[in-house]
């Protein structure tokens, strides 16, 4: 698990109905995103700049999942081969295939944008920024043994009283003990 990554994107509207497209990457060893980047046109080219930013030398995957979008041309393909990792395409249609970062999708959909006017680019990138914080150190996964994908220690209850941190404006909480 520890040497497979996948990519994916995914569309936001806009208040004004243009269309952002969202690129993300996953490692799933943890859930972690590794990289995240929003643009209004996306092309081979950026997206092969993308993988390329997503890894320092020392944390590249052996693997990298993805689907036969034709944005992942050679453009993008030779970059990566020369990060020395391999490509795995899923089938035609086939999202299951690439599960963990289709059911982040999902998540993201439904517990972000699905409930927030997203107004620009910038402001989608804000709103991701912060969503990634909260999923990251707060969001607990049940494959992870109810932990997140920074792992999180056990509050006592001699730590005080339980206190609520509003996140993304009050749409999401993380709670934690008061010291």
């Amino acid at each position: 698990m520890g040497q497979i990554a996948a990519v994916d994107f995914f569309t936001v509207p806009t208040v004004t109905f243009r269309v952002l497209y969202v690129f993300l990457m996953l490692r799933h060893e943890r859930r972690r995103v590794v990289h995240y980047n929003v643009t209004a046109y996306p092309t081979s080219c950026w997206t092969a700049q993308q993988a390329v930013e997503a890894f320092p030398y020392d944390s590249v995957p052996r693997f990298l999942l993805r689907d036969r979008d034709s944005i992942y041309s050679p453009m993008f393909s030779r970059p990566v081969e020369h990060l020395g990792i391999e490509e795995v395409k899923s089938a035609y249609r086939s999202p299951w295939q690439n599960p963990f970062v289709e059911r982040l999708i999902g998540s993201i959909r439904r517990e972000c944008p699905d409930h927030l006017i997203v107004l620009s680019e910038q402001h989608l990138q804000q709103i991701l920024t912060e969503y990634f914080a909260y999923y990251h150190e707060s969001r607990t996964h049940l494959s992870l043994d109810r932990n997140a994908p920074f792992p999180r220690s056990v509050e006592l209850p001699a730590q005080g009283r339980v206190m609520s941190i509003p996140l993304l404006g009050g749409l999401h909480h993380r709670y934690t003990r008061a010291a």
